[in-house]
């Protein structure tokens, strides 16, 4: 196991983690070379750049203000709209050096320099676009860094929702349960498994592999990652892994829908196994 995998699967065994070096050390396997705690002091400094302009009794919505000019305006952070699915956006290090990523990174950018100069943010795992909140003294403001850290009103989440859920559901339901802070290992999670879709799209099945590798980290309790790490495996023709993903699968999920087939893949398996004697 590198050095990188070893930290990162160490910061995975604790309750609470700092995104910022989980999200720097994901990149570990796509930049093996990769200085983790020099990203962390960039953030750093970037915080320290936002501070020294702020009032010492700015309000949360100064600090946001702030936060957004210097983001957006003069370090020019955007949303790779024009190649959304490149895999350098789900990289924080690349949406450092290169200033643009998607939702879900730009937010943890966000995130971690706003926890840095004291602002009560969270991420919000929004249906299709993932956001921040932000508490203040009047309830919460909902913060979009993909869109230079625009402010949302009820009407303008209602119309996203509708972009993803049926037009009725999107007008009449309480947007409450859409708002739902996403814990540090969600976000994670929800980073890695875009790599996954990303990589597996692009035949990309060793890349894949080891972000399903970090990824059962991050979700040690999911059956369904594991079963797809071990048909991956079976599509690498590394035979007794993908038999020992899919009978623990089948150990966890014996009723699931998909068992009938897991279980003549095992079979299969077994048999390929035997033959590497």
């Amino acid at each position: 196991m590198s050095s990188n995998l070893a930290r990162f699967a160490e910061i995975m065994t604790r309750e609470q983690f700092d995104l910022a070096e989980a999200g720097l050390l994901l990149a570990g396997d796509a930049y093996p070379d990769l200085d983790v705690d020099a990203g962390l002091a960039r953030l750093d400094g970037m915080a320290g750049a936002v501070r020294s302009r702020l009032a010492a009794d700015a309000f949360p919505e100064q600090k946001a203000t702030s936060l957004n000019h210097y983001l957006f305006q003069e370090l020019g952070f955007s949303g790779n709209s024009e190649d959304y699915f490149d895999p350098r956006n789900s990289y924080l290090n690349e949406v450092l050096a290169r200033r643009t990523g998607i939702p879900i990174t730009l937010s943890i950018l966000y995130l971690e320099i706003g926890r840095r100069i004291g602002l009560d943010l969270q991420g919000v795992s929004f249906p299709g676009h993932f956001m921040v909140k932000l508490r203040v003294s009047r309830g919460q403001l909902i913060l979009d860094p993909f869109n230079r850290g625009e402010t949302l009103g009820e009407a303008e989440l209602r119309r996203r929702l509708a972009q993803v859920l049926p037009r009725a559901q999107a007008r009449e339901a309480p947007l409450d349960p859409y708002l739902a802070s996403a814990s540090r290992r969600d976000i994670i999670a929800r980073v890695l498994r875009n790599l996954k879709h990303i990589h597996l799209k692009a035949g990309k099945l060793e890349a894949a592999l080891a972000v399903m590798n970090r990824m059962l980290l991050v979700v040690p309790e999911s059956a369904e990652e594991l079963r797809d790490r071990g048909l991956l495996y079976q599509e690498l023709e590394c035979f007794r892994p993908a038999l020992s993903d899919l009978e623990n699968y089948l150990r966890r999920r014996p009723k699931a829908p998909d068992a009938g087939d897991m279980r003549t893949r095992v079979v299969e398996l077994r048999k390929a196994a035997g033959r590497l004697n």
